[in-house]
């Protein structure tokens, strides 16, 4: 893929994003971190305060019923990528963001594209579908070379 000079790449996952930006130019690519964000590695008992509930049958046969626990890692997730998007759509309102490019995994994409305004929509040029923001930067270049 080649990427113009100055275009804004996301790369994110539920937990953590990196906004860079091509100071390189189609040919050579030169992705510098202009800003990142990461959520606090919470533990169960910080995100949520009881067990999951029970459900007594109805007809008295005296049968209990556990209730689904909530996932609440994976709503922390979901809010830091509705908080990712209010980011990016700040960005997109600034000048000298014309091109947007979104590298995120599957989950965390979909969860993004929910919370996309009109402006950010306009100026996406690609999403990529992969896990890579922990991977050096070279590495996500070279990714982004190859497709």
């Amino acid at each position: 893929m080649r990427i113009p000079h100055n275009t804004l790449v996301l790369v994110a996952d539920g937990r953590k994003s990196l906004f860079l930006r091509n100071e390189g130019d189609d040919d050579y690519l030169n992705l510098v971190v202009e800003d990142q964000h990461a959520q606090a590695g919470l533990k169960d008992r910080d995100l949520k305060s009881d067990g999951p509930g029970q459900a007594m049958s109805q007809g008295g046969s005296g049968r209990h019923s556990t209730m689904e626990e909530t996932d609440f890692h994976q709503q922390e997730e979901d809010r830091f990528a509705a908080d990712t998007a209010a980011l990016l759509a700040r960005r997109a309102q600034q000048q000298g963001c014309e091109r947007l490019i979104i590298v995120a995994p599957p989950r965390t994409l979909g969860e993004l594209r929910q919370h996309y305004d009109k402006a950010v929509e306009a100026k996406i040029v690609a999403e990529v579908d992969k896990d890579l923001v922990n991977h050096p930067i070279e590495k996500l270049e070279g990714v982004l070379k190859a497709l």
